[in-house]
């Protein structure tokens, strides 16, 4: 069977009124044989059968189309209505009806999404039935109608599906790609790390050694920015960002050091901390550093400048907690919504330089130690609080 016939016979068969709709026109009409059939030049192929005179036609069952009325349906777009084949002048002649052995028929036509003949909605019975009636003709119709609608809706929601799909695959493809773009990243740039360090070792003049740091400065940035596609990958995958919990005795040590790298790369921000951490914490001290980074980046590049980034960390009803505040201009209900989706900006902050995953890695990195990352801000502060279960 024809590909294309098979996928309408199944958007036929997928609409659960279609049943419904054999069942109250057999019953209404008394026909003994009701059905949906998709009609083309070549062929006329049963979709959906009522069959209570045993003709013994079943879904995806073909006849040939010029031994049916359905064909003079497809080509005229109007309907076919017998009551009585004896009493009816133009048909009581005629070979179809004395092929199949009826004497009551109708065929109504269907249409498809693109408003194109799809088949018809057809019906008939050995026995004379009264089907010229407006009441019949109308209920018909009506039923035909509706069967129009919804297979245009079923294969609407069919492509929509068909294109998601696709989607999905296409960015499971891509999620793959920019993973090994990333892992094989890593490798030339550590050459470049090395060498660095070596020529820093060496004697070099003045204005070499400004290169040199600005050198530096961008493997450290791309390098970064690796971490955080890889990051993202993972997240994106369904692997979640990998930790490995230990035992920390030096969290507080680790969150300062944190602190006191972005004091060095930002010297005109303030920067106040608060951390009170006296007992051990199980959880991977290297992402907790990764995570409150992140944050205090956000805060820097979106904060007021004149006022300073506040960091608080402590242990509290068995929950580790770190906050990183700032001040400046409240964000609004639905910014606070997508803060924390990849790639996604603020249309007023699109020219901020990065990937806009920082706060995606920094929620994801908190999900993997069983936590939470919310955000509040209102007139005096935006903070953000990581809390997670020790």
């Amino acid at each position: 069977m024809d590909t294309s016939i098979e996928q309408d016979i199944k958007a036929i068969q997928t609409l659960e009124s279609v049943p419904t709709i054999l069942s109250m026109i057999a019953d209404t009409t008394g026909l003994r044989f009701v059905c949906i059939s998709r009609v083309t030049p070549e062929k006329w192929t049963a979709c959906e059968v009522l069959d209570d005179v045993n003709f013994n036609l079943l879904p995806g069952d073909n006849l040939e189309i010029c031994d049916t009325f359905c064909d003079v349906v497809r080509i005229s777009n109007q309907p076919i209505i017998i009551d009585n084949v004896q009493q009816d002048e133009q048909y009581r002649n005629h070979p179809i009806p004395k092929n199949f052995g009826f004497e009551s028929y109708f065929s109504w036509p269907i249409y498809d999404a693109q408003g194109n003949f799809f088949g018809t909605l057809c019906g008939l019975d050995p026995l004379p039935v009264r089907l010229k009636t407006e009441k019949t003709k109308s209920m018909i119709e009506s039923f035909a109608q509706l069967i129009s609608r919804q297979l245009t809706t079923e294969y609407r929601l069919s492509a929509a599906n068909q294109a998601l799909q696709e989607e999905q695959q296409m960015a499971h493809l891509r999620e793959q790609y920019i993973a090994i773009l990333g892992h094989d990243l890593r490798t030339p740039l550590s050459s470049i790390m090395m060498g660095l360090d070596v020529l820093k070792l060496m004697p070099i003049a003045k204005e070499a050694a400004s290169v040199l740091k600005r050198m530096e400065n961008s493997s450290k940035r791309i390098s970064l920015l690796t971490d955080n596609i890889m990051d993202f990958t993972h997240g994106q995958m369904g692997k979640g960002i990998p930790i490995k919990k230990t035992t920390c005795t030096n969290l507080t040590e680790v969150l300062k050091h944190t602190i006191s790298e972005l004091e060095s790369q930002h010297p005109k921000r303030e920067f106040t901390a608060h951390i009170s951490l006296p007992e051990p914490v199980v959880c991977d001290a290297g992402r907790l550093a990764q995570l409150l980074s992140n944050l205090l980046i956000n805060a820097v590049v979106h904060g007021d400048p004149n006022q300073p980034v506040q960091v608080e960390a402590l242990q509290q009803n068995g929950q580790l907690i770190i906050r990183v505040a700032n001040g400046g201009e409240p964000i609004p209900d639905e910014v606070q919504a997508r803060l924390f989706q990849p790639f996604w900006r603020s249309p007023s902050q699109s020219s901020h330089k990065g990937l806009g995953l920082g706060l995606f890695i920094a929620s994801q990195i908190a999900i993997a130690h069983q936590g939470t990352l919310a955000v509040s801000s209102d007139d005096d502060l935006t903070t953000f609080t990581l809390t997670a279960d020790l």
